[in-house]
């Protein structure tokens, strides 16, 4: 088993991990008769995806003896009505400047990104923008 949901009231679940035991809690949002002081659902599947990502990446990384510690990826999910469900998600990478990589480094990474699990898990009707902001002066030739 990967893990236990309990409904808590309120539109709240609680969500535990077995192996580890952490624990994630969401709400509905404001804009769904929630209190939207958590992540909602479709938060979790939108910032799943940044998540995989990175993670992806991060075995890239390693395999070439690069340390990415410090990407940040912007996450924006598009909802879209009748039925209501993700249309669209936007992730925007910001990398460190400390982080120092050549050309094909550079698409080696935005490859893997592009094949987590979770990428291609995403129905084809959401549509997912990705932009890597590498900066000029991480980029070596």
């Amino acid at each position: 088993m990967t893990s236990t949901v309990v409904y808590e009231g309120n539109l709240r679940t609680v969500c535990t991990h077995e192996k580890s035991g952490s624990v994630i809690e969401t709400d509905a949002p404001p804009d769904n008769q929630g209190l939207g002081e958590r992540f909602s659902p479709t938060d979790m599947v939108a910032t799943a995806l940044g998540t995989c990502m990175l993670t992806i990446m991060g075995i890239k990384a390693r395999d070439m003896n690069l340390d990415i510690k410090g990407i940040k990826i912007d996450v924006e999910k598009i909802m879209k009505a009748d039925p209501r469900r993700i249309g669209g998600i936007n992730l925007t990478f910001h990398f460190p400047d400390t982080l120092q990589v050549d050309e094909k480094q550079k698409t080696i990474l935005e490859r893997a990104a592009h094949t987590c699990p979770v990428m291609y898990s995403i129905h084809p009707d959401i549509e997912v923008n990705v932009t890597f902001n590498w900066r000029p002066e991480t980029i070596s030739n």
